[in-house]
């Protein structure tokens, strides 16, 4: 799958929509997806994602995302089913105990899809915004503070930068003998553990050469009319806009 949050490039509806139109479609689809109790609506949202990525141009990293929301879910949907007792009984043991109920495998896929009908929104939003734009239309149309948007973006940068030095410094401990394939979870997170240290000391030192690369190109005297690129909003924003508000009336009063 990559980095969730790499740049996809492209040329499609979406892509050209403002940045700031982008960040409030996601939020206003994560809205969407907590006003309905119906299991059928939250497919069909699910179903209307995967259509505009795959329209877009990011399907295969919208199925990748869908695929990781869905491991971490796993819990989730073990605990619903354990604890969530009402309903028809569909496994039960042995002294009349339903180990599943219709409950329980309904709040279960409800929950597991909204949960991701919450997420992927967000996530699809990096694969078709550059970071740099979405910094620069911030502060240029909302007048955010350039400093706490470089804050902002820099973490969303380390993410990527973090992960991969991660699985270098797992990669040298494996030449030397480490066996990170053990099924032990226990142990495994006791092998684990101690890579930290390593990578806390090379973040410390990135962050400081960051700090004073950004200084030397002045970055205490960035302004909002700093930018050279505008981010007008267009008809396409606001139809947009208009189609996800309409979405929301619909769930509101038939949700």
């Amino acid at each position: 799958m990559g980095n969730i949050l790499e740049f996809v490039p492209g040329d499609s509806f979406l892509h050209r929509l403002n940045p700031i139109t982008k960040i409030v479609l996601a939020f206003l689809f994560c809205i969407c997806s907590l006003l309905s109790n119906n299991l059928l609506i939250q497919v069909g949202l699910l179903a209307f994602l995967m259509i505009i990525a795959f329209a877009a141009g990011i399907g295969e990293k919208a199925m990748g995302l869908l695929r990781t929301l869905l491991f971490f879910c796993i819990l989730m949907i073990i605990l619903q089913l354990i604890f969530m007792r009402g309903g028809v009984g569909y496994l039960v043991l042995p002294g009349g105990f339903p180990l599943v109920t219709s409950d329980g495998l309904y709040y279960a896929a409800l929950f597991t899809l909204r949960i991701i009908n919450a997420t992927l929104p967000l996530l699809m939003m990096f694969a078709i915004t550059q970071m740099n734009d979405l910094t620069n239309a911030m502060v240029n149309r909302l007048h955010v503070p350039y400093r706490y948007m470089f804050i902002l973006t820099t973490a969303f940068r380390f993410i990527p930068i973090l992960a991969g030095e991660f699985h270098d410094i797992m990669d040298a401990q494996k030449a030397r003998g480490v066996e990170f394939d053990t099924r032990n979870i226990f142990k495994k997170i006791g092998l684990i553990v101690p890579l930290c240290v390593p990578l806390l000391v090379s973040s410390v030192k990135k962050v400081d050469s960051g700090a004073v690369s950004a200084q030397v190109r002045g970055f205490s005297l960035r302004t909002r009319g700093a930018g050279y690129k505008a981010y007008p909003f267009r008809l396409g924003d606001l139809l947009a806009l208009l189609l996800l508000a309409a979405m929301i009336v619909l769930l509101v009063f038939f949700g």
